[in-house]
């Protein structure tokens, strides 16, 4: 596919067609990571943060009351004898 190159201001840019930020998963973001390899520049998804959205997720879980422990407690039954 060939887009054209168009001026904008001192700068260039090209309009990407919806089917093509479809398939790269790009149609629902504001933003993208965008780098020179060689002779091509390659547009990207922006990386998530490390567990991006786990507080959400812990809080919609416990708001299921299905947040009990799997395992029980870990208690150490022989703590009580270690002397510090």
């Amino acid at each position: 596919m060939e887009l054209a190159i168009r001026n904008i201001g001192n700068s260039k840019g090209i309009v990407l067609p919806k089917p093509l930020l479809v398939q790269a998963g790009l149609d629902e973001s504001a933003v993208a990571d965008v780098t020179l390899e060689g002779d091509a520049i390659v547009l990207r998804k922006p990386a998530q943060p490390v567990r991006a959205g786990w507080a959400q997720a812990a809080q919609a879980l416990a708001g299921t009351s299905d947040d009990h422990l799997l395992m029980g407690e870990f208690g150490n039954t022989d703590d009580a004898d270690l002397t510090w």
